[in-house]
């Protein structure tokens, strides 16, 4: 996160460099007005002898005024510009490492957690950003500039005397600071809860509605919006306590100057005008300190969100690059050749086995069919052939290579992976296909959709290939979706094709039709069709069942519907269901 944040802030260095340059010089010419009208008020004994130079002093304001305009005007567009784009820099490289974060680690984050560093957190690194910039160089320049010209053009002993309520109220800042920063963790912590409930609130929204729960989840949002009322109010209050030590700081400030200027004003230590200008330089200590707590508190909430960001960089990343180890040469393509020896697998924090000693090979151009209760590892196993969970070292061999001595670009680019999820984007049809590839051509992505049996609901709509669908695909059923999605096994050319659970909303009628397409498709290549249907696997040169992580049968579906086993036991149901299924129709 350190090295991100540096990279961000270096490539704009300069526009940072510049405005903290136009924030001094803003601060020197503010002590200007203050001590022209402390000259103007020196002149106003003799008005008619001092006229001129009173006129001449009033224009002097009147150019100040414009010239701090001119001054402000490209400091303020620097700030802005520089914030904005460092916020941008650090999303582009949290977003860019989310998406090669591995998945082991990604499935620990949850989607409102995920959101909040997105959104809040590196929200709160820019505000602290901002205001170290822009209040914290006027704090600095203020204290520097202002007290050198209260000391050199008024007097000594008056700035010092003046200057001790502003030291005490920087000690009592410090202190409150901490209940801050303790009261805004927990604010920080609520949000997060709230967001992610809110998160899943919206995702079961149709089971929500299905089962009249609306009042115990809207019972539950409430309760998390108190603690998080709660916790803000905690800010606030400790946040204007800290105001309120201000307020009474610059009280005593102006009643100090008050008393012991107006003794030397009488004594002739100083002039009215020079008594007037010191007040006018103590307003301008008014802002500055005022926002002392203000930037402590978002410098204090900035470091905890800079913690938190810290956690997820740190998180490992799947490596995409080849290393001296990997000896796949990348300009080869995968034939589809895979062996399993041996392969026992449990996820991360587990001890319970997915997988155990599973032994397969898949000749190029067979077809594997792999069938198996809810949980028994199918999905898991197909994980691991696209690596995205880490594979032991000798387990899993494609063309006679150790998987994890393929480049894993190259590994999934010669994979075509229809998972189970159906998962599409709110983007049009023609994208969703594709996945934004641009190397396809708009003939070939229309293509695609004739061989998944969903060319011609594509052309019925308004926009055709180009329409633009809901969030995940809600606009459009199960099964349309489903077959959207198998598009992309027709668009790209790899020489391994895998269907996960694929067909399931699919009427028989399509489904055979598409099952035809799909065998013509994968002639010559290796495909391996997961599914809780017998239809869709009875085809494949070789059936495995899975059960509790293990191959328990494996044949053919002439010689398993023979045998004493699960396969039969699924077949049998299924042949029950499809008759009661035709007779219901007749």
């Amino acid at each position: 996160m350190k090295k991100v944040l540096i990279d961000a802030i270096k490539k704009y260095k300069l526009s940072c460099i510049m405005e903290i340059v136009l924030i001094g010089i803003n601060m020197y010419f503010l002590t200007f007005p203050p001590k022209i009208v402390g000259y103007i008020i020196d002149l106003l004994y003799d008005i008619n002898g001092n006229k001129e130079k009173i006129i001449t002093y009033v224009f002097y304001l009147i150019g100040v005024v414009i010239l701090l305009l001119f001054i402000r005007t490209p400091w303020r567009y620097l700030s802005m510009y520089t914030n904005r784009n460092v916020e941008k820099e650090l999303k582009n490289k949290l977003f860019d490492h989310m998406m090669k974060v591995k998945m082991e680690n990604l499935q620990k984050i949850k989607n409102g957690e995920l959101m909040s560093y997105f959104v809040k957190d590196i929200n709160e690194i820019r505000i602290a950003m901002y205001r170290l910039m822009s209040y914290g160089s006027r704090i600095v320049f203020t204290l520097i500039i202002v007290t050198a010209t209260m000391i050199k053009g008024v007097d000594f002993k008056l700035t010092i005397v003046t200057m001790l309520p502003i030291l005490v109220t920087s000690y009592l800042v410090v202190k409150i600071k901490k209940y801050v920063e303790r009261s805004y963790k927990k604010s920080q912590k609520y949000f997060t809860e709230l967001s992610e409930y809110v998160q899943e609130s919206t995702d079961a929204i149709r089971t929500t509605k299905a089962y009249s729960q609306e009042k115990y989840q809207l019972k539950e949002f409430i309760k998390k919006n108190k603690k998080l009322r709660a916790s803000n109010n905690a800010v606030d209050v400790h946040s204007t306590l800290l105001s309120t030590c201000i307020n009474i700081c610059f009280g005593l400030c102006y009643g100090i100057s008050l008393l012991y200027g107006s003794k030397l004003v009488i004594e002739g230590g100083i002039t009215v005008g020079d008594f007037v200008a010191f007040n006018g330089y103590i307003r301008l200590f008014v802002g500055p300190v005022s926002w002392l707590p203000g930037l402590i508190s978002r410098v204090k909430r900035a470091q905890i969100a800079y913690y938190r960001l810290e956690k997820v960089f740190d998180l490992e990343k799947e490596k995409f690059f080849k290393n001296d180890k990997e000896v796949f040469n990348q300009g080869n393509k995968l034939k589809g050749d895979i062996e399993i020896r041996d392969l026992t697998f449990n996820y991360p924090d587990s001890i319970d086995m997915v997988l155990e000693d599973i032994n397969l090979k898949i000749k190029q151009g067979e077809m594997l069919g792999i069938i198996g209760t809810i949980g028994s590892g199918k999905t898991t196993l197909m994980n691991l052939l696209i690596r995205l969970y880490r594979v032991p070292r000798g387990k899993i061999f494609i063309d006679g290579i150790d998987i994890n001595d393929i480049p894993l670009m190259s590994l999934r680019n010669s994979i075509c992976y229809i998972t189970q999820d159906n998962f599409l984007f709110s983007t049009s049809l023609k994208e969703n296909i594709s996945l934004f590839k641009e190397e396809f051509k708009r003939e070939e992505i229309e293509d695609s959709t004739k061989g998944a049996m969903i060319h011609d609901d594509i052309e019925k709509m308004e926009n055709g290939i180009d329409t633009v669908i809901g969030e995940r695909g809600t606009d459009l059923s199960g099964g349309q979706k489903q077959r959207v999605v198998i598009s992309r096994a027709f668009l790209n050319k790899t020489n391994i094709v895998i269907f996960d659970d694929t067909f399931s909303a699919l009427d028989n009628k399509t489904e055979e039709s598409l099952l035809k397409n799909i065998r013509k498709l994968v002639e010559g290549k290796t495909c391996i069709i997961i599914s809780n249907r017998i239809s869709d696997i009875k085809n494949a040169d070789n059936i495995i069942v899975l059960d509790h992580g293990n191959i328990v049968e494996s044949g053919t579906h002439d010689k398993m519907i023979n045998s004493n086993g699960i396969y039969q036991l699924f077949y049998k149901q299924q042949s029950i269901q499809e008759e009661a299924g035709e007779i219901c129709e007749n």
